[in-house]
């Protein structure tokens, strides 16, 4: 009997596992299409897949790995940016993840959509700031500062609608998979 509930246990965790590792490798490979798509600038899946992730996998560390492969992967058919630029970028991206797994305790959108904006927000700051310190586009002074973000702010709308978009999307989809079978049995 013990035996049975052993293997009974594993069986569970591998295909568990086999469950999560297909769910990154799908949001890997839709953030990596979306990149290399025509989009709206900002207007990419790669921060909400990263909360997504880390708020449905049953092992959230591996929601990290979702932006970083993505990013890589795509960076390499797009090309580069400066390499100090894009590995804060990569960071930054990474952020929604981490603050995924932090939140996973708080349930219902409010929690979620809370998280997305203050990824976004930290997103932005940490980007921008990245450009000014190592792209030479803006002088390394407070008023270059100040020059890079003002520059950067007609972005700033489009890269949270675009995270909070994708986060409704993702969820929402997440939501009707598991809802819709009994929304579609209901008399309209």
């Amino acid at each position: 009997m013990q035996k049975d509930l052993n293997a009974m246990q594993q069986n569970k965790a591998r295909a568990d596992l086999t469950m999560d590792l297909l769910l990154v490798a799908f949001l890997i490979g839709f953030d990596v299409a979306a990149r290399l798509l025509p989009h709206a600038y900002g207007f990419l899946p790669v921060a909400a897949s990263g909360l997504f992730a880390a708020r449905v996998l049953r092992m959230p560390a591996l929601a990290v790995i979702v932006p970083f492969a993505a990013m890589l992967l795509s960076g390499v058919a797009l090309g580069q940016d400066d390499w100090r630029v894009s590995l804060i970028v990569y960071a930054a991206l990474a952020i929604p993840a981490l603050a995924g797994i932090a939140t996973r305790r708080w349930q219902g959108a409010v929690p979620i959509v809370a998280t997305m904006v203050g990824s976004s927000l930290a997103f932005f700051i940490l980007s921008n700031a990245a450009v000014w310190a190592f792209s030479g586009l803006y002088p390394v002074t407070q008023q270059g500062l100040v020059e890079c973000f003002v520059a950067a702010l007609p972005f700033l709308d489009k890269t949270i609608m675009g995270d909070l978009f994708w986060t409704a999307v993702l969820f929402g989809g997440a939501w009707l998979v598991q809802h819709g079978p009994a929304l579609a049995r209901r008399p309209l």
